[in-house]
């Protein structure tokens, strides 16, 4: 996800730092993970406060449905905490733990990846190893997927459990291609094929200035650009698999810069202006303002269409060299004080059931975690993909796949965007 929103680490710098002075302390009690059915009769009666992302509609619907399930089938009132800024509840949790506060945290479930995991996991903020104990999580065949027990190039070692899976996939309305239809825009023109690489997006958006534009820095769908980008034009990808500082950040960086340099002049407004995130960006492809746009769900695009909010000539693709993808999480805060419940709730979010649901384009689209050809045949007609939709990307062109560069790159990026351009 959409994905949850990254607040950049530098922000929690003070936060962390105070609690390397803090007394190590002991987390609040937890369940007996090797005995599921006394996980289940704690939960029953719990309330679980699960801080996600509550920045688009199919998402909150989902998770709505979620809280219904739980309610019905386990007994437990799961609270959507909608968040604009996963960073928020990462730094509820630091001033938690400098508070002493280790058994009454008022989060019990945080979808969360990327640099905010790798923050909490460094502070032992986080409960766990408790992905392994959930019984749904083997039908993820970790051994043969690595990808749900890896996030952003670190292990997650148990203290994440997968629940989505995330990939940039770009979009067009086909009836503004030259030869695909006698319909084009209004002033005559019609719009060339969609670029197949960073490089040719340059040439693209020359070609067709404001016609395209990406979400305002540090939104998630927009910072995941940005390493698609770096990683195309950089000569040094090695270097976006070890920590930043590692590196020789400028030297890294410099091509990714003088490529927007170039870019931003030829975007949406000039560049001067950015939509506020990835479904504002898709607002403003059904709106007809944009004749490209992308989105960390391959399936959006598909999902947006069959609910109206898109043509029905809409396609997509991705990029000839592949995409950047991850998977998304959730995770327990080391102070939950419901963590029977948020352990029901996260073993939930991998039944097939579930994931079926959300991969439904009627709800959100956002694909399955789990190793569907190695599910019963009933279960695997849950997630057919409904190759009817022409939006609907085939599952094939997800298999070139970039990988994430490691966390600390993506909170690096985002302050020098912010330094470089939000002055201007």
């Amino acid at each position: 996800m959409r994905h949850p929103l990254s607040r950049p680490a530098a922000r929690l710098a003070p936060l962390l730092a105070g609690l390397a002075l803090a007394a190590p302390l002991a987390a609040s009690a937890a369940p007996d993970l090797d005995d599921w059915g006394a996980v289940r009769d704690a939960a029953r009666g719990q309330n679980v406060y699960w801080n996600a992302w509550g920045g688009d509609t199919r998402t909150n619907g989902y998770i709505a449905w979620v809280a219904q399930r739980m309610a019905e089938r386990h007994g437990v009132e799961v609270v959507h905490v909608k968040l604009d800024d996963t960073g928020t509840a990462v730094s509820r949790v630091v001033a938690e733990k400098a508070a002493g506060n280790v058994d009454e945290g008022s989060i019990d479930l945080i979808w969360i990846n990327g640099e905010n995991f790798a923050a909490m996991r460094e502070r032992e903020l986080l409960y766990g190893p408790f992905a392994e104990a959930l019984p749904n999580f083997a039908l993820t065949r970790p051994e043969a997927n690595p990808e749900v027990v890896t996030d952003f190039t670190l292990p997650t070692e148990g203290y994440e459990s997968p629940w989505g899976k995330a990939q940039i996939t770009f979009y067009y309305d086909s009836r503004e291609l030259r030869g695909d239809s006698d319909e084009l825009r209004g002033d005559g023109e019609g719009v060339a094929e969609p670029p197949g690489s960073i490089e040719a997006l340059l040439d693209w958006a020359r070609a067709h200035p404001g016609r395209f534009t990406y979400p305002r820095i540090p939104d998630f769908t927009g910072s995941t650009f940005l390493k698609q980008a770096l990683i195309a034009l950089t000569d040094r990808r090695e270097a976006l698999y070890a920590p930043v500082e590692e590196s020789d950040f400028a030297a890294v960086t410099a091509p990714l810069w003088e490529y927007l340099d170039a870019l931003h002049p030829h975007l949406w407004r000039d560049g001067r202006q950015f939509p506020d995130s990835g479904p504002a960006l898709r607002g403003l492809m059904g709106d007809g303002e944009l004749a490209l746009a992308f989105t960390f769900y391959p399936s959006e695009p598909a999902a947006a269409v069959a609910d109206f909010e898109l043509p029905e000539s809409t396609r997509s693709y991705v990029l000839d060299d592949g995409t950047l993808g991850n998977v998304h999480f959730v995770a327990i805060p080391f102070n939950s004080p419901h963590k029977a419940g948020a352990l029901v709730l996260a073993n939930f979010l991998l039944s097939p059931e579930a994931q079926a649901h959300k991969q439904d384009l009627t709800v959100w689209g956002d694909r399955t975690v789990l190793d569907v050809a190695h599910l019963d045949e009933a279960t695997r007609s849950l997630f057919a993909i409904d190759a009817e939709n022409p939006a609907m990307l085939a599952p094939e062109a997800l298999h070139k796949t970039l990988a994430e560069p490691h966390p600390s790159w993506m909170t690096a990026l985002q302050a020098a965007w912010q330094a470089r351009y939000t002055a201007r």
